[in-house]
């Protein structure tokens, strides 16, 4: 038999080896956790703390770097065209599936481009209204929108922002449309709803808690499927009778495609062991939401939720009426 067949067939042995006992190895250097957001936002609050926790397990930094930018596709895309190699992570939420929708131009294919590391955490909107809004619960809030249509003001934070989504949400289940204001984020939004320059707002329940309790505005719904502890009294949207209504602000961790899967395997561990982290869990109490159920958030369940959400918000955009640009 020629030895150059031979000769070959070692180096790809070693090859693999080598390639066998890095991923065994891994982590050997700092790993980055790309947040597509500005820094001091929930997103980042949460990575950094997930970061801190995982820094410890996995034996190496969890280095925190914020690239913001275009509703957070910046920061996915820097992500999915990274090296395979686990040492560049992505944390993103719900924007990223409607991200596929809302930005026809994307350098990369959301579906395919990353890997499911672990679900995170999942939280309620609130539908919030000015103080001087007629509409005294959520029947009288639905029939505000359904009678004013255009008239009828409701702000959000940007393009593909949480609110954004909870309003064409509303809008494609009433079958109409509202005068959408958009500003710079959820802070800005909701002075003008304090303020009464704008009608409602559908908020994350972290962002709106401080607001509702103090009685600056009223609350009228979450958008989850059942009633949050911290607001009892306030119904579901399905309650209200909007069949199937759910949004919420869901988090997942995620590596580019191809990364081997020991090192998501390994990913994973360390983001379970973050689960257990009292700290963890009593911040994530404050910030009004929960984990996902634990049979039920691993790489696996990440993906098919990503492919789920990609199709909901889909749906919801085209029946919205919204023209991606």
């Amino acid at each position: 038999m020629p030895t150059f067949p031979l000769r070959l067939f070692a180096l790809l042995a070693l090859v693999l080896a080598t390639a066998a006992q890095a991923q065994d190895a891994y982590p050997t250097r700092p790993i980055t956790l790309i947040v597509p957001y500005a820094a001091g936002g929930p997103s980042d609050s949460i990575a950094r703390l997930l970061g801190e926790s995982m820094s410890a397990s996995l034996g190496q930094q969890v280095v925190i770097e914020n690239v913001a930018g275009a509703g957070g596709t910046t920061g996915a895309a820097r992500a999915a065209k990274s090296e395979p190699n686990g040492y560049t992570l992505l944390i993103h939420h719900v924007a990223l599936a409607a991200g596929a929708t809302l930005y026809p131009k994307l350098t990369y294919d959301t579906l395919n481009a990353f890997e499911g590391i672990g679900l995170i955490n999942n939280g309620p909107f609130v539908l919030t209204g000015k103080k001087g809004l007629a509409a005294g619960n959520i029947k009288e809030a639905l029939e505000y929108i359904r009678t004013n249509k255009e008239k009828a003001t409701m702000g959000n934070a940007g393009v593909g922002s949480g609110s954004h989504l909870c309003n064409m949400l509303i809008q494609s289940t009433l079958g109409v449309k509202v005068a959408e204001v958009a500003y710079r984020g959820t802070g800005p939004a909701m002075n003008d709803l304090v303020g009464g320059q704008i009608d409602m707002l559908c908020d994350q329940s972290t962002n709106a808690m401080s607001q509702i309790l103090g009685g600056t505005i009223k609350a009228f719904a979450v958008t989850s499927t059942t009633r949050m502890d911290q607001l009892k009294d306030l119904p579901t949207m399905q309650e209200a009778g909007l069949a199937g209504f759910e949004v919420t602000q869901w988090h997942a961790l995620y590596a580019p495609k191809g990364t081997p899967k020991p090192v998501i395997d390994k990913l994973n561990a360390a983001l379970e062991k973050a689960f257990t982290d009292q700290k963890v869990l009593a911040r994530f109490a404050d910030f009004g939401t929960v984990l996902f159920p634990a049979n039920a958030r691993g790489p696996a369940a990440t993906n098919a939720k990503l492919a789920g959400e990609l199709e909901k918000w889909r749906k919801t955009i085209k029946a919205a009426g919204f023209e991606p640009k």
